[in-house]
């Protein structure tokens, strides 16, 4: 049995305590579909709910952290110690539509990483209704649970299946997408999008994608997710190729032989 470092047992802890709350509300937003305005303001409620709960206990666990969350911005901590960065329900579409697949994102971001700059230093994405725990540390591995996680291995596109995430109403960038799904879909076994960027890069880790890419994703959805792929012996870059993904909020992802496979073909959709 693998044991926790003290900092994830809090952060296990924090989402477990949240998830009770969620998985009520998605029961609930099934009776909501009467109202045209009902169900989405109930979600939006159900999303401040959780991260109300999940900032309450990690505040009281290591109170002169900072965090960086999605509805309510950064909330300043010392800047000498990490971050939490959060996402508290990945996956509002599908909580809304009643589709059971969304999660929790927390991650620790080291102000002074290996080489001075910020690094993610811990990851966790918590599915409430399955009761998956992906969780990563630096230098410890990706697991989910007690069970070891490793990229894919297999090594041909025609063989692999990727996820991704399209583009919506004012969101993304349409043009730059399709040309990038059509250089991709062609060589491949399949594309899915599942709707939840935290779940999609967890399970890249896991070797049930072999591979991702999206563009315009925020911190709190893919800090988590970026972790675990690289302790799960993965590779996460920008479209380029380079190590920028956060900074140019574009993350490709996959083992080592497919990522040189796929960041060829997305380079080249994009000269």
């Amino acid at each position: 049995m693998v044991s926790h470092s003290g900092l994830l047992t809090v952060m296990e802890r924090a989402a477990r305590k949240a998830a009770p709350r969620l998985r009520r509300d998605f029961n609930e937003v099934q009776h909501l579909q009467v109202s045209r305005k009902g169900p989405a303001d109930f979600v939006s409620m159900a999303d401040k709910r959780a991260e109300d709960t999940l900032i309450e206990e990690l505040q009281k666990a290591r109170p002169d952290w900072g965090f960086l969350v999605e509805e309510r911005g950064i909330i300043e901590g010392d800047p000498s110690k990490p971050r939490w960065i959060i996402d508290p329900l990945d996956g509002t579409s599908n909580f809304l539509h009643g589709i059971p697949h969304f999660a929790m994102s927390i991650a620790v971001e080291d102000p002074f990483g290996s080489q001075g700059k910020p690094e993610i230093i811990s990851g966790l994405v918590y599915q409430p209704l399955t009761d998956e725990s992906f969780w990563a540390e630096k230098g410890r591995g990706a697991w989910l649970q007690d069970q070891r996680l490793r990229v894919s291995a297999r090594r041909d596109l025609d063989e692999a299946l990727i996820a991704t995430g399209i583009p919506f109403l004012g969101h993304g960038d349409f043009a730059q997408w399709s040309r990038i799904f059509g250089a991709v879909a062609p060589e491949v076994a399949g594309i899915r999008r599942l709707g939840a960027a935290c779940l999609d890069l967890a399970w890249v880790a896991a070797g049930r994608f072999d591979g991702f890419w999206e563009s315009n994703l925020k911190p709190w959805d893919v800090a988590a997710g970026m972790i675990l792929i690289k302790e799960a012996g993965g590779f996460v870059t920008d479209f380029r190729g380079g190590d920028r993904p956060m900074e140019r909020s574009e993350f490709l992802a996959a083992n080592d032989a497919l990522h040189s496979k796929l960041h060829k073909l997305v380079a080249g959709a994009l000269r």
